[in-house]
């Protein structure tokens, strides 16, 4: 977010549509990794972040917040740095913060918030001297790669000269791995992190091909730019069709450049298992004191934004796994959320046939995520079984009249009632029990009654 404690950001508008293509990323043996447009632990489970934002750059002494926000069920917490634009936060201050997230179980989005509106705000730094500070910090980072993900700069374009993000961004990223770097990169969106203007959204793919270990995730923020479903959907399905790796790393549920519709972002990131991180948790001020989580630092005193972000239909409390580099387990897919209220309750998941353990084969569940008046949105999680496969296929016919009108992370075609998934060229690689999912549109008259599924590996 643009200095919330200062001023609000610009108005901002407008929509989205498709794009891209995707690279398969390279394979690192330790840290979150990027693969197939998804997070993933080093150990192979897949990592969906849950969390909040925490002002440490301007309330150094509010360390208590680490055990607030964990203790509202959050997984991630997203900690505001400064490398001179606000008093510096030195190398001996941020390994304190990292020894907070871990002593409190959390992943570390660490970003550096003095790029903000760089060449609309003043006194804004640039890319590079962003870079110049994680440099400045790499004796305290290394090591950390299961731990800490690395936002090189918070928003760092306003509304001006927004076409030298790609190349900016690009140079960051490179300047990042020819140092040494081996952590997750995250990168901000132009337009006050809003991307109203699509660059980020048109350019990740060119973005992404510039790290050599593909290993980058973008990030867009949710304000008055993402005030329809409309919007917030298109712009989703966008990163997801082109196979890239997005998270939500700001939204609130009001703001000055007008009213996003938290509900839809929070349903939409839980139904596509996307991560999202809320701004922020206490210490706004400029106007925009509403974002507050909870007021002056209290975890005891949650704001109506605070109950709705983590107590809420797919907030944190509901939605968050802890990392299993913390917890050890090996989490499930995600839980799919409600989407819309529906006219009647939507089935439960209809599973296929169990695999038995040594023999490659798979199974395949189907929920309906939401549904309304003559449409629905339906998600399939392909697991494997006792042995690895190369791909997957899903069938099944349905009874009600039901068609499918669009997917995303599978290749759908009908024949009549019947159905058929096939795996795309990104998710079709499982490990022995690893999961997958992908999800499509579809429209409905009468009963929508769930099919069975029959899956078969090679």
């Amino acid at each position: 977010m643009s200095k919330r404690f200062a001023a609000a950001a610009a108005a901002l508008a407008a929509l989205l549509i498709s794009l891209l293509s995707f690279t398969a990323p390279a394979q690192a043996a330790a840290g979150l990794r990027v693969s197939g447009g998804k997070i993933y632990e080093a150990g192979g489970s897949q990592f969906i972040m849950r969390g909040t934002s925490h002002a440490h750059t301007w309330y150094p002494n509010q360390t208590g917040s680490f055990a607030g926000i964990k203790s509202l069920g959050a997984n991630t917490v997203r900690v505001v740095l400064s490398g001179g634009r606000w008093t510096a936060n030195s190398a001996n201050d941020v390994s304190n913060v990292i020894a907070l997230c871990k002593q409190n179980r959390l992943i570390c989005v660490l970003e550096n918030h003095d790029t903000t509106g760089y060449g609309e705000q003043g006194g804004a730094y640039t890319l590079d001297q962003a870079v110049d500070y994680w440099i400045g910090l790499k004796s305290v980072l290394t090591g950390q790669e299961n731990h800490v993900i690395i936002n090189i700069g918070n928003e760092p374009y306003g509304n001006n000269n927004v076409s030298a993000w790609t190349a900016a961004t690009s140079n960051a990223i490179g300047r990042m791995r020819a140092a040494g770097f081996q952590h997750m990169l995250m990168v901000d969106a132009p337009h006050w992190g809003q991307d109203w203007g699509f660059v980020m959204r048109d350019t990740a793919a060119t973005v992404f091909a510039a790290d050599p270990q593909k290993n980058t995730v973008f990030s867009i923020h949710m304000y008055g730019a993402f005030d329809t479903a409309a919007k917030i959907t298109a712009y989703l399905q966008a990163f997801q069709t082109a196979g890239l790796p997005l998270v939500i790393g700001e939204f609130g549920n009001l703001h000055s450049d007008g009213d996003p519709d938290e509900d839809t972002i929070m349903a939409q990131a839980q139904a596509r298992g996307i991560g999202y991180l809320g701004w922020s948790w206490s210490g706004n001020g400029g106007g925009v004191e509403y974002l507050d989580q909870v007021t002056n630092f209290n975890v005891n005193q949650l704001t109506s934004w605070g109950q709705r972000l983590f107590n809420g239909a797919n907030g944190i409390r509901e939605t968050a796994k802890e990392a299993t580099i913390y917890s050890g387990a090996t989490p499930g897919p995600s839980p799919s959320a409600s989407l819309s209220s529906s006219p009647s309750p939507s089935p439960s998941p209809s599973p296929s046939t169990s695999p038995s353990a040594g023999v490659k084969s798979c199974s395949a569940t189907y929920t309906v995520v939401g549904q309304w008046q003559g449409g629905f949105q339906g998600e399939v999680t392909v697991t494997a079984g006792g042995a690895a496969i190369s791909g997957w296929t899903v069938k099944w016919t349905y009874a009600d009249g039901q068609t499918v009108t669009q997917s995303w992370n599978a290749t759908i075609a009908s024949s009549g009632s019947g159905v058929t998934a096939k795996n795309v060229s990104y998710n079709g690689g499982l490990g022995a029990g690893a999961s997958t999912t992908f999800g499509f549109l579809g429209s409905w008259n009468g009963p929508n009654g769930t099919p069975s599924l029959s899956c078969t590996a090679a």
